[in-house]
């Protein structure tokens, strides 16, 4: 048996079925939790939410008994340093999908420590589901059924002690600014609770309710991993709808995982030629399209680090189909203020929206005031985010260009339905 090992936290910051920090607990005498803040990686609009998730880690792990160990450089060296420092002989992380996560695998597979990953950023780990023909599938519905018929896990309760060798902890980083949202694992628990006894019964016909916002909002819980995503699937087994949403996730897991390239280059090439206008670029950012359920959605993700994900396709789509501007320009944007910012998922949507992805129908586009009409029909979605509209009838909410007058305070539009 290992005296020492390393659990690597990452994107699990969790202790409820963490797997790799359970093998840990059973292969080893002690164990010495770690989180690496990599200068490499900003945490953009992110940083207060990891910090909080952080301090509740440290929290959990206190009350067994042990710490959370937080360094600051490289991931590997100062890994490594730690190893060094506690005689550790092994390291065991969750295994990723993005391309710094497998270079940084493929780094500590070259070290003279055992480095071994474990299952638990997905439900079913990327490579293990493939089609008859290829490397990956390359659309949702065929992954759909073979992941519905997969074998999950068993979950892992978290450890009841964490046996800890002497180690000098280290500071978690402080943010100016507290998130919209508290991150950590008591929260999660708390909302996901509420979540599954009041609003999973009504998620399949209410999650596109824009105004409703029926949505359960634990993609930033997701993200940062404080809850897992094989629990919360097993958990709300009673709708189908909702673990379909959990099964796009591993979806964009396994693309990723085939093809790393995916937040730059285009996953099907030479479908679309982007133009490119900074003018429009800018007031698609800021909210000043002058395009009501536009501008909405993306004052929510200025205001929230959030956005519905009905909105999420409108904003995407009016971007890309309806000014022709690159995807990236969108993709980027929310990978810099979404709290559940995450490379596959957010890539791989923006691909799927724009055309270049996973789409079977790549030239479809979502006309922004017809999806008003049907996902905000009164208007409330809107007036709660673009107050110069608030009291503009609905007759005219949706397009305020047909107004008698110019309405005032609210921008030209730069697109005319």
């Amino acid at each position: 048996m290992p005296e020492v090992i390393i659990v690597l936290f990452n994107r699990d910051l969790r202790i409820t079925d963490h797997p790799a920090l359970h093998q840990a607990c059973q292969d080893a005498r002690q164990v010495v939790p770690l989180f690496v803040v990599d200068p490499a990686i900003p945490p953009r609009g992110r940083a207060g939410f990891l910090v909080e998730c952080l301090h509740d880690l440290r929290e959990s792990l206190r009350e067994r008994g042990a710490d959370l160990v937080v360094r600051r450089g490289d991931v590997v060296e100062e890994t490594m340093r730690v190893a060094a420092e506690t005689g550790a002989t092994a390291i065991y992380a969750s295994g990723d999908v993005t391309p710094r996560a497998r270079r940084r695998e493929s780094r500590f597979a070259r070290e003279a420590v055992g480095f071994q990953t474990f299952p638990g950023i997905t439900i079913v780990p990327p490579a293990r589901l493939k089609p008859a023909t290829g490397d990956h599938y390359k659309v949702f519905t065929p992954f759909y059924r073979a992941w519905s018929e997969a074998r999950w896990r068993p979950l892992v309760a978290a450890p009841e002690t964490v046996s800890m060798p002497e180690v000098r902890p280290g500071d978690i980083p402080g943010v100016r600014h507290r998130p919209h949202l508290p991150g950590g694992e008591r929260e999660v628990r708390r909302r996901l609770d509420l979540w599954l006894r009041h609003r999973l019964r009504d998620y399949a016909a209410g999650h596109d309710d824009l105004a409703g916002d029926h949505t359960s909002r634990l993609s930033p819980y997701l993200r940062f991993g404080c809850v897992s995503p094989l629990e919360l699937a097993t958990r709300s087994g009673a709708s189908e709808e909702f673990v379909r949403q959990l099964c796009w996730r591993d979806f964009y897991a396994q693309v990723t995982f085939a093809f790393p390239g995916i937040a730059r280059d285009d996953y099907r090439p030479g479908r679309r030629d982007w133009h490119h206008d900074k003018e429009a670029e800018d007031a698609w950012r800021e909210g000043m399209t002058g395009v009501p359920i536009v501008d909405a959605g993306m004052r929510q993700l200025i205001a929230e680090g959030w956005m519905h994900n009905r909105a999420r396709m409108i904003v995407a789509s009016f971007l890309t189909k309806t000014l022709r501007l690159d995807w990236r320009v969108g993709a980027d944007h929310f990978e810099e203020l979404l709290l559940d910012g995450d490379v596959a998922n957010n890539y791989g949507n923006w691909q799927w929206v724009a055309g270049t992805g996973n789409d079977t129908r790549p030239n479809r586009v979502l006309n922004p005031v017809r999806q008003a009409k049907k996902f905000d029909r009164d208007g409330e979605y809107i007036r709660r985010h673009v107050p110069e509209l608030a009291n503009v009838p609905t007759t005219m909410l949706h397009e305020p260009w047909r107004a008698p007058s110019p309405i005032l305070g609210y921008t030209a539009p730069i697109w005319r339905g």
